[in-house]
């Protein structure tokens, strides 16, 4: 019997922004170092499906794929950013500020958007990718990852959360990861590297709708007396395999 804890149902967001030159921007949190998964580390914003989540789904959700965790994406990057992607319409620097609190106070995101007026674009968040590593860890999620363009504000950290929020290309972080200025985890590495082909968010929309969103969950495979972390080969990674000792995971 596995002695893994059951995985967390979990979304995170992906939002890219054109640069002033070269590739797209990504927006990544530098989470804190008393978090219990991933402390310290470069993420995307994301967390937990929530009920509520749910109940908004079934009523705004139609036949759109994955709603619940669009849903649980979009509030969760509200939460922690101050951003507001895929909101309409379009709210105020006012308004994101004051969902922003309500969220933190625990109120319903559903009942959020009623009161105010609003509803989500579900469509404009693009499926990219689902993993669900079985690493040992206190907490262990089964995450769906989503791909949107950047709302207009300028995003701030939720100081429970995070101690920066930083604007980079993939292959910036990856190259701040690969001198130990920075600190990724396993699936963030991989996500990375493939983001790091993209020019722009529509040709990683475009491309992301080539592959289909199947769950990956890392394996360990002996090759020439090494152990290597794996993952599947025809998803649209452009690294599938690292040495076990040298992958960067919490």
């Amino acid at each position: 019997m596995s002695d893994l804890p059951e995985p967390i149902p979990a979304a995170t967001l992906v939002l890219m922004r054109p640069a002033a030159a070269g590739a797209p921007q990504l927006l990544m949190m530098e989470r804190t170092r008393s978090m219990a998964f991933a402390a310290g580390a470069l993420v995307f914003p994301g967390g937990r499906i929530d009920p509520d989540d749910e109940v908004l789904a079934e009523r705004i959700g139609g036949a759109v794929e994955f709603a619940p965790a669009r849903i649980a994406a979009i509030r969760e990057t509200i939460e922690e950013t101050g951003l507001a992607p895929a909101v309409v319409p379009p709210p105020s620097a006012a308004l994101v500020a004051q969902l922003r609190q309500e969220l933190e106070d625990g109120a319903p995101f559903s009942a959020l958007l009623e009161a105010h007026g609003l509803s989500l674009d579900l469509e404009a968040l693009t499926p990219f990718a689902r993993w669900c590593p079985t690493f040992k860890e206190a907490r262990r999620f089964d995450t769906l990852f989503f791909l949107a363009e950047a709302p207009a504000g300028a995003a701030t950290a939720a100081e429970a959360e995070a101690v920066r929020i930083l604007w980079a290309s993939a292959n910036e972080v990856l190259d701040e990861a690969n001198a130990g200025r920075a600190r990724i985890i396993f699936p963030t590495r991989r996500n990375l590297e493939r983001l790091a082909r993209y020019a722009s968010f529509e040709e990683a929309s475009a491309d992301a709708q080539r592959y289909p969103v199947r769950k990956v969950v890392p394996w360990l495979e002996e090759r020439d007396g090494a152990q290597w972390l794996c993952i599947p080969d025809d998803l649209g990674y452009p690294v599938t395999a690292e040495l076990a000792e040298t992958a960067r995971r919490t």
